[in-house]
Order: C-alpha cells, then structure tokens, then sequence
C-alpha cells in the first residue's frame, strides 16, 4: 500500500482534532530537518495559532491541514507533500499534514505581508502567521460552509473583528466580480448574525 492508498479508517479519528503549535513544530520542524528551510508562512484556518495570548476556541483550530509554504523559496513546497502531505506516512501517524500553498493563491488584502505574525517555534523553526483579520478576508472570498463557520466562531470569540475585516475588504483585490459580490454578501449576514447575537446575551 502507498502513501496516497491509506485506508480510510487511518484519519477518521482526526476529523475535529483541535491543533496547537506543538502540531505546527512537529511538521515544520521534520520538513527542516529534511530541506535545511527552516522559516515558514502559514496562511489559512491555522494562522489563529499566532495569537499567542488568551485561549483559543477549539472550533478555530479544528484542521487537518498545516498550509504552509518555505518563506525564501516558496515553490519548494510541492517538494515536501510526498513525505508529509496528504496520505504520506506522515499523516497516517499524526492525522494532521503538510499542505502545500503559494503565496499567490488566496485573496487577499494590501499590505498583508507587513501585518504577519512573528513566532520561533521551540524546535527554532521561524514561523510567521497570516494575520486572522486578513485570513477571514480570505475565507470570506471562498465563503465555504467551513470557512463561515471559522469566521463565525473567530467573530463570537473575539478574535476577529468585523469593522476591521471590512475595512481590509475595500483594500482587497478580488479575482472578480462574482467572488466580491459573494464576500460582502457573507459579511453582511455575518454583520446582521452578530447584532442578533449581541442582543440576546
């Protein structure tokens, strides 16, 4: 059997595994000691693990997939998805892997890279973090149930801020006008979900 034919059973206990850093410092650092990279970006649902004060709702982490790119040779990544990405050897023993991304391929807004998120992992690895606000842009492009209900629960958490994701969404450069038309519709439901919600507490 190889990496890609593991059975079904072999992830199914991991479907709502909350992530931590220790997660993030497993892979990360394993994908150093294969390649010698040892700074990373991560972008999606994960780059909440960031914020580093407080704690984080479990629905916020809830991921399989570490999305992540080598920060000084970002197209390297593909490199690393056989041994550590989906239905590598590496995810049939942890449940959770490597998923390889580009720093082209979300919508996002100006100036992204400059709100970035600093942490050193304790295995040294360097990692930087998508700004979550930015993030939920992101997530609000696509508008998957998923992505939704990260946003919903980063919203009731006080993670994300609504005034501020909608800021960014005016600096954001949409890939057309179908994806902007469904962004804003789902932040206004958002918007007009909190208010509903703010009132009953």
């Amino acid at each position: 059997m190889g990496p890609g034919d593991a059975p079904e059973h072999a992830f199914r206990n991991f479907a709502h595994h909350a992530m931590n850093i220790d997660d993030i410092d497993r892979v990360l650092s394993a994908i150093r000691d294969a390649s010698g990279l040892d700074e990373f970006v991560v972008i999606g649902s994960l780059s909440v693990l960031g914020i580093t004060s407080g704690n984080l709702p479990a629905r916020v982490t809830w991921s399989t997939e570490v999305a992540a790119y080598p920060e000084r040779d970002p197209y390297r990544a593909p490199e690393f998805s056989a041994q550590f990405g989906e239905g590598s050897p590496f995810h049939q023993t942890y449940g959770y892997y490597f998923d390889a991304v580009s720093p082209d391929l979300p919508t996002l807004p100006e100036c992204w890279e400059q709100r970035m998120i600093k942490q050193i992992l304790p295995s040294g690895v360097k990692v930087k973090y998508l700004d979550p606000n930015d993030c939920a842009v992101s997530k609000y492009a696509r508008s998957e149930p998923k992505d939704r209900e990260w946003i919903r629960a980063g919203i009731e958490a006080g993670i994300l801020s609504l005034p501020t994701i909608e800021y960014r969404m005016r600096e954001t450069l949409f890939i057309d006008v179908d994806e902007h038309r469904k962004a804003k519709d789902s932040l206004r439901d958002d918007t007009e979900w909190f208010k509903a919600l703010r009132g009953m507490i």
